[in-house]
């Protein structure tokens, strides 16, 4: 899994309006900023960096939804922010049956994609499912398999607050 990109840009200014804008809809915001440089994330985790660089050459890159709503908001977040479009929010079958993604070309002219890969309403099914889970669980010690099938106990992740992992 990655932990963070580095997007060179021919305009800092122009990409850190465009991504500060166009990423919102994810829970991105701008975290950090440095005279030739800029990082982004959501939720703290800054996973999206932007360096100076006047020659900075085209690239594709894409942000995952949490859902298809979340694709249309980016889509029109992004072209509201000053993106050209390259290509609406829809299913793309060519990749596969339920990928459903928008192109924007951002100011240093990047073909920034969102993409969502699951069915409408798979990601409420999911919710749902978790909740109820952990209700009939109720938050209580839960016995898991470890190395070798060897038990041990593990507790249900409540919050990330003071969490030591």
């Amino acid at each position: 899994m990655i932990d963070h990109i580095t997007l060179r840009v021919r305009d800092l200014a122009a990409a850190k309006a465009f991504y500060t804008k166009a990423l919102a809809p994810l829970g991105y915001s701008l975290g950090m900023e440095f005279p030739d440089g800029a990082g982004l994330g959501a939720g703290g985790k800054l996973d999206f960096w932007l360096i100076q660089d006047p020659e900075a050459r085209p690239q594709h890159l894409a942000f995952s939804a949490p859902d298809r709503a979340a694709v249309d908001a980016v889509y029109a977040a992004a072209l509201a922010a000053g993106g050209a479009d390259n290509g609406p929010p829809g299913v793309r079958t060519e990749y596969h049956p339920n990928y459903y993604a928008a192109f924007v070309f951002d100011p240093s002219g990047h073909n920034t994609e969102v993409v969502h890969h699951h069915p409408p309403g798979a990601a409420k099914k999911k919710a749902a499912a978790r909740r109820s889970a952990k209700g009939a669980k109720g938050g209580a010690k839960r016995i898991a398999k470890g190395p070798k099938g060897l038990a041990r106990k593990a507790r249900t992740k409540r919050s990330s607050k003071g969490s030591k992992r």
